[in-house]
């Protein structure tokens, strides 16, 4: 077992590179926006008298309409160049930004909303962590990733943290002057657009090192080149080969799996989408911004700074026991949060509940991508993860509504309840597929998939029985 301690993931040395230091810059301020707006939204529809339900369609759109716009935009930015497409991406959330601190028509909204950058979830939206993180890993040396993708999630974590924080009080100060929710929220979408405009001054301040290497480009001009000797059908054919990579029944057994299991979990995240949480503690609770700004600050933090202690947790209990063991009791507090009343005294067992389940909530993140990277092979990875992330944004989209129509029926804590039972099945499955007494785990690097413990345990990944011996050397 390899020991680890987390100063030893401070890139500092990293940072010395010019452009590291402007994209890291860029997702905290693009964090610190959208944990400012997502702190508001549901309440600024309800301040506009917009009902919940269609609150919740609001959500649920946005969603599917980023999956769509950040897809044409990754795939072609590449070809018309990163930089631009992120200036494009910052431009976007400026006129986004305008167009909610200055319009009130709910279809003008949502137009906004889908053709820009608004995040109602507060997660990352848009092609900018694509684009970021191929650009990191195409600047920093292999040996480095592991730690400044950690630290670039931190950075985004701190960013949400203090723009929550900040939003909050900024709405308390503004409404405690006699001014209404509605300008002082729109105050809020003000600095969100200002600060879209600042992502743009970092955005051209990166230099030609982050588009795409000559050797790339040389090697997709070969491969144009090739297909153009091609005729016909023929040609049709090999481009969708190169498009679509070639995929084992054994892998394409264990996608499906974890599409399943990771679509049920994504339902259950957008359920309890962090929008309607703050709006649920602002109804029930009566919570005013600055308490709402400041909870969701600690509950920010306590996520960031719980998702470093995955790693030697990991290493100890093995990837699929601290994927289930953390999520497990998040997803029980989540079950719990609607159970306490308005009082003064459940309004604080609620709040409690909600930190204590940030501490464990985002402890399988980690855990997961390393799992996803184990099972799958090289030539597979690519692709594995970009089906599981499409159709985790496209589950977690049919949240928001569903809980936006419970709402409007004064039963929106049940759907957080919903949400924790829903988690709660994902974990089992887990277990139940991907846990199963053997004498083989897969992993590498010093840490075992599932065992972290023991590399010959009694763990390992479930897989199909009739695995190819050619699949099997691919993931040891």
């Amino acid at each position: 077992m390899r020991s680890l301690n987390p100063l030893q993931l401070l890139p500092l040395p990293l940072l010395q590179n010019h452009n590291i230091r402007l994209l890291f810059l860029q997702r905290f301020i693009r964090l610190a926006a959208y944990g400012s707006s997502t702190l508001i939204l549901a309440q600024f529809f309800s301040a506009l008298h917009h009902p919940t339900a269609l609150t919740g369609l609001f959500m649920t759109l946005t969603l599917y309409g980023d999956v769509l716009i950040s897809l044409l935009l990754t795939l072609f930015a590449d070809r018309l160049g990163r930089r631009k497409i992120l200036l494009l991406g910052a431009a976007l959330m400026a006129m986004s930004g305008v167009t909610f601190a200055t319009a009130s028509n709910y279809w003008i909204l949502l137009l906004a909303a889908i053709v820009g950058v608004v995040s109602p979830a507060g997660n990352e939206i848009g092609p900018f962590k694509a684009i970021e993180e191929s650009v990191t890993a195409q600047i920093v040396d292999p040996a480095g990733h592991t730690e400044v993708f950690a630290w670039y999630t931190l950075v985004g974590a701190l960013g949400s943290a203090l723009g929550s924080v900040v939003c909050g009080w900024v709405v308390w100060w503004i409404m405690d002057g006699g001014v209404e929710a509605e300008r002082a929220y729109r105050v809020i979408f003000w600095a969100y657009a200002v600060m879209g405009v600042v992502k743009m001054g970092l955005a051209w301040g990166l230099t030609e090192e982050c588009e795409v290497s000559g050797g790339d480009s040389s090697q997709r001009a070969v491969e144009r080149e090739r297909l153009l000797e091609e005729d016909g059908k023929e040609k049709r054919w090999r481009v969708l080969e190169l498009l679509l990579p070639k995929m084992s029944k054994e892998s394409l057994s264990i996608l499906w799996k974890l599409c399943l299991l990771f679509s049920i979990d994504s339902l259950a995240s957008g359920l309890a989408a962090p929008s309607w949480m703050t709006y649920y503690f602002t109804t029930k609770h009566s919570l005013p911004p600055s308490t709402l700004g400041t909870l969701f600050l600690f509950t920010s933090l306590a996520s960031a700074s719980s998702s470093l202690l995955a790693i030697p947790i990991a290493a100890r209990l093995g990837l699929i026991r601290t994927m289930v063991y953390t999520h497990l009791p998040a997803a029980v507090m989540l079950m719990l949060i609607p159970l306490p009343p308005g009082t003064d005294a459940g309004t604080a067992v609620a709040m409690s509940l909600l930190v204590v389940r940030s501490l464990v909530a985002s402890m399988d993140q980690a855990p997961r991508t390393a799992f996803l990277a184990a099972v799958m092979l090289p030539q597979e990875r690519t692709a594995v993860m970009g089906v599981v992330n499409t159709v985790k944004t496209f589950s977690q989209a049919a949240g928001p509504v569903v809980t936006g129509w419970a709402g409007g029926h004064g039963a929106m804590g049940a759907a957080f309840s919903v949400a924790g039972f829903l988690k709660v099945t994902y974990d089992l499955g887990l277990l139940t597929w991907f846990l199963r007494g053997g004498s083989a785990a897969r992993g590498g690097e010093g840490y075992s998939v599932i065992s972290g413990e023991e590399q010959d345990g009694a763990e390992m990944v479930d897989v199909e029985t009739s695995e190819s011996e050619e699949g099997e050397a691919g993931r040891r």
